[in-house]
């Protein structure tokens, strides 16, 4: 036994006890070892103890459920801006996921190496119990893993479980100017007219791409859908969240039992900007029935050089949001043909509500895919650089859809047509599509 005159001694003279012993005891268990250093580095690497090979059945889903129900995993992209790590976007309960492990796959040796992993859940999730998740974890050295399974814990049989590719591995060079990321298309959706227009406004301003995470729409809308994507302008990934969560169509909680906002939005945002993260020079976050209109510049990339050149090393912009009622229309533009197709004709809406002094605009974004780590719907929540709200004389956003001061006369509205700068272009762009697809 060993007596001490003072507490501090005794204290480290324990604390060095404690150490020796832990060191004696992990020298002779290596399996100990590794436990103490995953306690200590919760994200660092060890070996599969077995040095199995890998196995595992591919991710057949854009959304894959783990054992439990209470994680969702979307897709990992290797992310290399910080450090070499897997970034998995999933979709976790914000309370119930306390711990989950990357189980990678490293060629061509073939064996197995877990990874405790870092969950982060977004901080706009709105009241939702469950939430936009990054699933980070540090990736083994001397390995550039092609595959990854997530599991509850580090000592599991993985060859029955999804193996999910990590996408984003290989650098590219951009294969495109703007992508527009569109989330999410559901409740049967029917606005097939104003879907169009939006489209090849979309494409005369500069977007090479349209992505849609579509949960549902009509027959009709389909076939506009199968026609831009024969075009090769619309890349459709399939977003079946309801077959797993119960969904809300707002973007606030109310305490109605349903487990996450507006279809998960948030979730298909993030991924769209990892998605295109190596292939697009920018991307634009906005609905289907919002147009980020430039009234200085004649398209995007010309607005977005002169954006860039004024504000150098900005990688978010973000453009104010104005509501054009569609409950108050001008007979300009009545196109006898289009009456018989579902949806709005924004030509005939070119009034837009006055600004209220109590209440600030939200705003949509063009940013940089590289100099974003996590989004929200009007803001980015972490990233690179520095975010600038783009002035309305420079662009604004044209919002077509229900009033949100429905009682305002129509002499209060402000009357503005910059839309019909592009109207030759585009009726004659439209008239080609419906007779394709719709008449």
């Amino acid at each position: 036994m060993i007596h001490c005159g003072k507490k501090r001694v005794c204290a480290v003279l324990a604390c060095m006890l404690i150490s020796a012993s832990i060191l004696i005891c992990s020298w002779k268990d290596p399996q100990l070892h590794n436990n103490i250093t995953r306690k200590i580095f919760p994200q660092s690497t060890t070996a599969s103890p077995a040095g199995q090979l890998c196995r595992g059945k591919p991710a057949q889903n854009v959304i894959t459920a783990l054992k439990g129900n209470r994680t969702f995993i979307i897709s990992p992209y290797f992310d290399g801006r910080e450090s070499k790590v897997t970034r998995v976007l999933g979709i976790v309960h914000h309370k119930d996921v306390k711990q989950l492990y990357c189980w990678f796959c490293c060629q061509p040796n073939g064996k197995k190496y877990v990874s405790r992993a870092k969950i982060d859940v977004h901080s706009d999730r709105f009241g939702f119990p469950y939430g936009a998740a990054d699933i980070v974890c540090l990736e083994p050295e001397n390995c550039d893993p092609t595959h990854v399974s997530i599991l509850q814990s580090p000592h599991a049989n993985t060859d029955q479980l999804p193996s999910f590719e990590i996408k984003n591995r290989k650098a590219e060079s951009f294969s495109v100017d703007f992508t527009v990321c569109i989330s999410t298309m559901f409740g049967n959706y029917n606005n097939v007219l104003q879907f169009i227009q939006s489209m090849e406004m979309y494409k005369m301003l500069g977007a090479q791409k349209v992505v849609i995470y579509k949960n549902n729409c009509s027959h009709l809308m389909e076939k506009v859908l199968k026609f831009y994507m024969e075009e090769g302008t619309v890349e459709i990934i399939p977003w079946p969240i309801n077959s797993h969560l119960k969904v809300s169509s707002k973007w606030y909680f109310m305490q109605d039992g349903t487990h996450i906002g507006y279809y998960g939005q948030i979730t298909a945002l993030n991924d769209c900007i990892y998605r295109n993260m190596q292939r697009s020079k920018f991307v634009v976050l906005n609905d289907a029935d919002e147009i980020i209109l430039p009234l200085k510049h004649p398209d995007w990339k010309t607005m977005m050089s002169s954006l860039q050149e004024q504000n150098p090393g900005t990688g978010i912009f973000l453009f104010e949001n104005h509501i054009f009622p569609y409950t108050i229309s001008t007979d300009v533009f009545n196109i006898s043909s289009w009456n018989t197709v579902p949806g709005v004709n924004i030509l005939q809406h070119v009034h837009r509500e006055p600004d209220r002094k109590e209440v600030i605009n939200p705003r949509k974004m063009i940013i940089d895919p590289r100099k974003v780590i996590q989004t929200s719907v009007h803001s980015v929540l972490r990233a690179y650089g520095n975010s600038v709200n783009v002035p309305m004389d420079v662009a604004l956003i044209y919002h077509c859809r229900v009033p949100l001061q429905g009682n305002l006369p129509r002499e209060s509205l402000i009357r503005d047509t910059t839309l019909w700068r592009y109207n030759s272009s585009l009726i004659m762009n439209v008239n080609k599509v419906l007779y394709q697809t719709v008449l």
